[in-house]
Parts: C-alpha cells; sequence; structure tokens
C-alpha cells in the first residue's frame, strides 16, 4: 500500500492525465461562480425583501449575514469532511443542500424562513466550496493543467462578485426578488448532474475530530460575527468586543486540541512551510482589497455619481475583465517564475490601482478615471491570486488537500468581512468629519430635489470613500511587503517523490 508523507505533492488521480480535464473544470469553476455570486446577489433584492415580507432592518441585515458567518464558520469542517469521506461525495453533498436552501429561500414566506434558507446555504456552501478547490489539486497534474484550472477558479471569484450586482439588479427589476434565490436551482442542478465527471476518490482513513469541529466552528462563528458586527455597530461595541474575546478563547482552546489530537481537524504542519502561512496571510489581504474596493466603488457610483444598481453592474466590468486577464496571465509566468516574483509587483499594482481611486472626486469621469483605476487594481489582484493560491496547497499530501483548501477559502471569507468591515469604518468616519449622517442627508436633498444638500453630501461622501480607498492601498501595499518576505520558494511546479511503505 503506499502512503504519501506530509511533504508529498498532491497527486492526481489515474484518470487525470491531461486529456479530458474540460468537464471537470466546468463543474468545478461553475461551482465556484454560484457560491461566490451567492455571496452578493442578495444585497441588490434587500429593498424588495424588506417590502415584500415587512422585515425590520436589524432583520433585514440577517438575510446577508446568516450566509456569511454559517460558511466562514463551517469551511475548515467542510474540508475536513471531504479528506475523510472523498471530496466528490462531500461536494454533491454540498450542492444539494445548496440547491435545496435556495428553493427554500425563494419560497420563503416569512423573515425567519429566508433567513434559515440563507443559512442553509451557508452550510452547502462550506461543503462545496474547499472540496472544489482540493479537487483542482487533486485532479489536475502540476505544471500548465494546473495552473489553468487555477487561473479560470481565480477569474470566477470577480466574475461571481460582478454577476452578482448584475443578476440580481436585473432578477429584482424584471421578475421577483424572489428569483435570486431561485436561479440557482436549475444551474446547481446542472453542477450536479456534471460532477459525474470528477474522479470518485477514496475515502480517507481516520476519523472526524468531533471536539475541534465543535470548538473551532465556535470560534469562526464568534470572529466572523465581531468583523461583521463591527462594520455596522463599531469596532468599541460591547457585543463586538465580546465576540472578538470568545473567539480568541475558543481558538486558543481549539489550537490546543489540535496540537495533542492525532487525527487534526486542521494540520497545523500545514502552517510550519512558510510559504505556505505567508500564502495564507497575503489571501486574506487580497481578499480584503477584492471586496473591499469593489464595494467602496459601488456605493461610490450610485451616491455620489447617481448610477441606478443595474447601470453600477454594467461599470463594474472592468473589474471583472482585469482579474480575467490577470488570472490567465499569470498562470504562465508562474510557469516560469517564482510565485513572489509575480504576486508581489501583482499586489503593487493593486496598491496603485487603489491609490488612484483615492483621487476621485464628485466630478470624476468614469472613462478617464474611475475605469482605468479599477481595472489597474483588479489586474493586480489578479495577478497575485493564482501564484499564492497554487503555493497555498504545493507539496500538501493528498489527506490534507481538504484542509488546505479550505484555509485558502476561510483567508478569502474573513477577509473579505474584514475588509468590507474596516474599509466601511475608515470611509463612514471621514464622511462623517465632513457631514454628520452625510448619507442620510444625501437621501434627503434627492427626497426634497435640494441640490445645495445634494452637492454637499455628496462631497462628504467622496471624501470618505476616497479615505477608505487610500487605506486600502495601504493594506495590499503590506500585503506585497507580506510575499516578498515570507514566500520565498521558487516553483510551484515540481512534483515531489513519493514514498512507498509496504503494508
Amino acid at each position: 500500500m503506499s502512503a504519501a508523507t506530509p511533504d508529498q505533492s498532491l497527486a492526481p488521480t489515474a484518470s487525470a492525465t491531461g486529456r479530458g480535464l474540460g468537464l471537470p473544470l466546468l463543474v468545478i469553476a461553475t461551482t465556484q461562480l454560484m457560491l461566490v455570486l451567492d455571496d452578493g446577489i442578495a444585497n441588490i433584492a434587500l429593498p424588495s425583501i424588506q417590502a415584500d415580507l415587512d422585515m425590520p432592518a436589524a432583520s433585514l441585515l440577517w438575510v446577508i449575514n446568516a450566509y456569511v458567518l454559517v460558511f466562514g464558520a463551517l469551511l475548515l469542517f467542510g474540508g475536513r469532511v471531504g479528506d475523510l469521506f472523498g471530496r466528490r461525495r462531500v461536494l454533491r453533498i454540498g450542492l444539494a443542500v445548496f440547491v435545496a436552501a435556495s428553493m427554500l429561500g425563494g419560497l420563503a414566506p416569512d423573515a425567519g424562513l429566508l433567513i434559515a434558507a440563507r443559512a442553509l446555504q451557508g452550510l452547502g456552501a462550506a461543503l462545496a466550496a474547499p472540496n472544489a478547490l482540493a479537487l483542482i489539486a487533486t485532479t489536475f497534474p502540476t505544471g500548465k493543467p494546473r495552473n489553468s484550472a487555477m487561473a479560470v477558479y481565480g477569474a470566477m471569484s470577480a466574475v461571481g462578485i460582478v454577476a452578482g450586482v448584475l443578476l440580481g439588479g436585473a432578477l429584482t427589476g424584471l421578475l421577483d426578488w424572489r428569483w435570486v434565490f431561485f436561479i440557482n436551482v436549475p444551474i446547481g442542478l446542472a453542477v450536479l448532474a456534471g460532477t459525474g465527471a470528477l474522479p470518485a476518490g477514496g475515502r480517507g482513513r481516520g476519523r472526524l475530530d468531533t471536539p475541534g469541529a465543535v470548538i473551532g466552528t465556535g470560534a469562526m462563528v464568534a470572529l466572523v460575527y465581531g468583523i461583521t458586527r463591527a462594520g455596522e455597530h463599531g469596532w468599541t461595541d460591547p457585543l463586538t468586543l465580546a465576540a472578538f474575546a470568545a473567539a480568541g478563547v475558543l481558538l486558543a482552546v481549539f489550537l490546543v486540541l489540535q496540537s495533542r489530537t492525532d487525527l487534526p481537524l486542521l494540520p497545523l504542519g500545514l502552517f510550519t512551510d512558510r510559504n505556505r502561512a505567508g500564502s495564507y496571510a497575503t489571501i486574506l489581504f487580497i481578499g480584503a482589497g477584492l471586496m473591499g474596493s469593489f464595494y467602496l466603488l459601488a456605493l461610490f457610483l450610485q451616491q455620489v455619481l447617481q448610477y441606478g444598481a443595474l447601470k453600477t453592474g454594467v461599470a463594474s466590468l472592468p473589474f471583472a475583465a482585469g482579474i480575467i486577464l490577470a488570472s490567465g496571465i499569470s498562470s504562465k509566468l508562474v510557469e516560469r517564475l517564482a510565485p513572489r516574483v509575480v504576486a508581489a509587483p501583482g499586489l503593487v499594482l493593486a496598491a496603485g490601482g487603489m491609490f488612484w481611486l483615492s483621487t476621485l472626486a464628485v466630478d470624476s469621469s468614469y472613462a478617464t478615471h474611475v475605469m482605468p483605476a479599477l481595472f489597474l487594481t483588479s489586474f493586480g489582484l489578479g495577478l497575485a491570486f493564482v501564484p499564492l493560491t497554487l503555493t497555498a496547497v504545493h507539496r500538501v499530501a493528498e489527506d490534507r488537500a481538504g484542509a488546505a483548501s479550505a484555509l485558502v477559502n476561510m483567508a478569502q471569507q474573513i477577509g473579505a468581512a474584514l475588509g468590507l468591515a474596516v474599509l466601511t469604518t475608515v470611509s463612514t468616519t471621514a464622511a462623517d468629519e465632513q457631514l454628520p449622517g452625510a448619507a442620510q442627508a444625501l437621501q434627503q436633498g434627492l427626497d426634497h430635489n435640494d441640490a445645495s444638500a445634494v452637492a454637499t453630501a455628496s462631497q462628504a461622501l467622496a471624501q470618505g470613500y476616497t479615505t477608505g480607498f487610500l487605506t486600502g492601498a495601504g493594506l495590499l501595499l503590506a500585503a506585497a511587503v507580506v510575499v516578498a518576505v515570507a514566500v520565498t520558494t521558487r516553483s510551484t511546479q515540481h512534483t515531489a517523490d513519493t514514498q512507498t511503505v509496504a503494508a
């Protein structure tokens, strides 16, 4: 019986010989697109949901937060379950849960059932997402096939964010808010049918670390909730601080348990490689930059430049184009260059784009200012994402692929939540210094057709958003330094030798 050493590079299955990988890639890419799209598609429908179900503002937020919380908290669990019970099997279960929850959400007659359906969607996503990424590492051979697959996977993150705005606006405007959930049903069923093209894989040895799963999930729930609440109620809010304190205690207990068990939910050895640890840390920054920049720009376009929701989505297309183009280029570059030689300049470019966005004003031109700055930001992020994701899953034993992939997804999710919270706090504070309650003042000015009030509020909001972009530029420069210092491997293209153990 052959057994992989802990450092063994992920070996593709026997069927993955470089041929016939188009359908598996389509299935994995569509899965990623659907899950990322659902992060934001419901945002556009919130006003319609509130009006139809008569939801209070506090409950309305949980239509978004329920999905984010459960998704982020259970990613590590989903990855480890895939390692133990088979990635294709767990991916299928996740997709089935996601589809059923989407149907339930679309049919929901009240707020409680809708929020429960969103939480169930988060569970399905947490089971599917890490196993989709792990299947890239275990299905596609090292080198060009895996690089190209990772480029497509990375591009789907940007396409999903922009498609969420476009599709959410179109479905809500042309049909009904319920279709932002119903749309997942035919897509999910098609993907589920296509999973037959994926390698079946085998069951891993061992059992699930139940105490670790419970405590680790509790730590992630507390952390993600604290970050999300901080963006809404402030970083000094008592409940926010309590959530962070609980997360810290639970995380400490979780790490102690993981260090003492033979079959941990999170193999701590994944962090002993500085390249992998540096990649995880930098992917967190990329998640923050990706979601934070897109969110602030969407608000700038709608509040300052007075774009509608659908026009905002169309205006955001260069964001997706930049990442798609850069992902394809970086997948070629990493065949010849060290990961940090590709990723660090990419992050510097992204920081430059964010800095350019920080110079926006109320009379800025979309064509000559917004569009090129947005494209540069996303292009830089796209250059960095592929080599860092490849580094994060390179030379990981196959029985740890799910956990390693889950950490990539967790870094993205936590980074996205953190980026939204930090940049929103910075932008709101900067706007309020110029005009307290600037967003409310803008809406009142528009309602009463008061041009002077609109101009004053727009100026304050522009000041807030540009301050947020400047902060984002600083975060991305810090990420570039992390990559340059920590990610020192020269290549992600070598396949390690395997060790054969007689049994």
